[in-house]
């Protein structure tokens, strides 16, 4: 009898590891609806002043990151992109596709300070540390426009080749990733001397989009249109792990305290992927979000992850000038989500 009760017991505890193990880790913590019209692309989160910037149309809306309550704009952007801020210049810098052009602002005033020329359609960037340059990923030209942005000048531009230039990252250690859509790679050039050191495949992957970088395992995570995350070493440019994600992915964020890359995927989910170690990953969770919410930002001091969509009305009839008509977006409901640990 006792074994048999030991056996059962043995048997309990399995079930409850196992029901855990499927547990939800993340929840919605906050739905915001922003409101407004038009389209979207990338946010970013200020974790120092505790803002979030989400470009939007012509302009980019600036929520408070504790509340989402609207604290200002920045209007007057043709097709803005990419939004970042650089709080120890006390500045911040928008991509603006439709004008080929970067707004350099100031973070207190939120007031424009220069706009300075970009190679063709201007899309993601990010702020290098070690260069103390911003760096604007054309996605059109497939050039690299590099800015000073306390200067408040162009320092520099790379051709990397290929075509459809993507997201990029940074190991602040001097090299700058960035990936190449449309013919499946990643590029890896000096921060300085914007000199290419390596030019890797990332088969199976296609269509790259998001990128991030684990700097103490040298692990970058492309995330990719087939629907698998690529774990890249960083050093030597070979392909570690590859990881199932959800459809339409465009980005992709890490954070560093829980190990765990967050991939936003269009389809309207987050797929969760867990580093065990440098060369083990695994996809923990699918958070649900809602359709269309393919960007992502993270809050570096709560870990809460953030994405912006819409609600989608009727999908236009098919013509010879738009073979691929996408749904329409219903004005008014533009919103953010936050999700976080329960």
């Amino acid at each position: 009898m006792k074994t048999a009760f030991q056996f059962i017991i043995a048997i309990s505890f399995l079930l409850v590891g196992d029901l855990a193990a499927q547990t939800p880790q993340y929840q919605l913590i906050k739905k915001t609806v922003i409101g407004g019209e038009g389209g979207w692309d990338y946010l970013s989160v200020d974790a120092e002043n505790r803002r979030i910037y989400v470009s939007h149309s012509t302009k980019v809306e600036v929520l408070n990151a504790d509340t989402h309550e609207k604290v200002g704009e920045i209007p007057d952007l043709k097709g803005v992109h990419g939004v970042i801020a650089v709080p120890k210049m006390g500045r911040g810098i928008t991509t603006n596709g439709r004008s080929n052009t970067a707004t350099i602002f100031d973070l207190k005033t939120l007031k424009p300070i220069v706009e300075l020329p970009t190679g063709k359609n201007p899309d993601a960037l990010l702020y290098d540390k070690f260069s103390k340059r911003v760096f604007i990923f054309n996605h059109s030209d497939v050039t690299t426009t590099v800015i000073d942005i306390e200067a408040g000048k162009v320092v520099g531009t790379i051709d990397v080749g290929g075509t459809a230039l993507e997201a990029g990252a940074t190991d602040e250690k001097g090299t700058i990733y960035v990936n190449l859509e449309d013919i499946h790679e990643i590029v890896a050039f000096d921060a300085k001397t914007l000199v290419i050191k390596n030019r890797w495949k990332i088969a199976p992957g296609e269509e790259p989009t998001g990128l991030a970088l684990d700097t103490k395992t040298k692990r970058l995570f492309s995330v990719c249109h087939n629907g698998w995350m690529m774990v890249v070493d960083s050093e030597k440019g070979n392909v570690v792990a590859q990881v199932p994600i959800g459809k339409r992915v465009d980005g992709v964020v890490f954070n560093p305290k829980t190990k765990r890359a967050f991939s936003s995927n269009g389809e309207g989910t987050i797929s969760v992927v867990e580093e065990v170690s440098a060369n083990e990953f695994k996809l923990i969770e699918t958070i649900k979000t809602e359709v269309g919410a393919r960007t992502i930002a993270i809050d570096t001091k709560t870990g809460h992850v953030f994405v912006t969509t819409a609600q989608y009305g009727e999908t236009p009839a098919a013509t010879a000038e738009v073979p691929n008509p996408r749904p329409k977006v219903v004005p008014g409901t533009f919103m953010i989500l936050e999700y976080g640990m329960k």
